[in-house]
C-alpha cells in the first residue's frame, strides 16, 4: 500500500489492492456514475477475490474515493486491460484519476506488461484526456480503433472504442 498527500486538501490517499469487502462501496460508486456500466455487488466481490492483483482502490481516511478493475489479457499477456475506473467527484483531491491509473499500471509494468488497453465511448472526453495523460506519463503511443459497435451490444447506447497505449516505458 502506498500513500501520497493530495496537493489541494492535504488528505493522505492510500492505494491498495481491493478485497471482497470493498465490493459494496465500489458498487455504490458505480451506481452514482452514469458513464459506467453497472454490475452486481456479487460481480465486484468475485472480481476482488479473483483479480485483486490487477485492480486497485484509492482510500482517503475510511472512504473509498476511487477504484480500478483490470486484468491481463489471456491471449496477450503483455497487455493490461482496464475494465472500469472511477473516482468520487468533488473530493478535492487533485490528480486522483491519473494517480490511481499510475498506481495500478506500475506494478503491471514491473511484471512484464508493455501495453494498456481500455474501451470507452467517444463522448467520454474526460477519460480520453486522462488516457492521453497516461500515454505521456509512460512516453508511449496511443492507437484507437472501433472495438464493438453499439448495435452489437444488446442495450448498447454507444460504440466502444479501444484505446491501446504502448509500448510503455518506465516513468522517470
Amino acid at each position: 500500500m502506498t500513500a501520497s498527500p493530495s496537493e489541494k486538501t492535504g488528505t493522505a490517499v492510500r492505494y491498495r489492492t481491493p478485497t471482497p469487502d470493498d465490493a459494496v462501496a465500489v458498487w455504490r460508486m458505480v451506481l452514482d456514475e452514469p458513464m459506467l456500466d453497472d454490475n452486481s455487488p456479487y460481480h465486484y466481490r468475485l472480481w476482488f477475490r479473483d483479480f485483486a492483483e490487477t485492480s486497485m482502490v484509492a482510500t482517503a481516511g475510511d472512504d473509498i474515493v476511487g477504484f480500478l478493475t483490470g486484468y491481463r489479457r489471456p491471449d496477450a499477456p503483455d497487455t493490461f486491460f482496464i475494465w472500469q475506473a472511477a473516482v468520487t467527484p468533488g473530493t478535492g483531491i487533485s490528480g486522483l484519476g491519473i494517480d490511481l491509473l499510475v498506481h495500478a499500471i506500475d506494478p503491471q509494468l514491473g511484471m512484464g506488461a508493455k501495453y494498456v488497453e481500455t474501451s470507452v465511448s467517444r463522448q467520454n472526453k474526460a477519460i480520453v484526456m486522462l488516457l492521453h495523460m497516461v500515454a505521456t506519463t509512460y512516453d508511449a503511443d496511443t492507437h484507437t480503433e472501433l472495438l464493438f459497435r453499439a448495435e452489437d451490444l444488446p442495450g448498447g447506447d454507444h460504440d466502444e472504442v479501444l484505446h491501446r497505449i504502448g509500448p510503455l516505458n518506465p516513468r522517470t
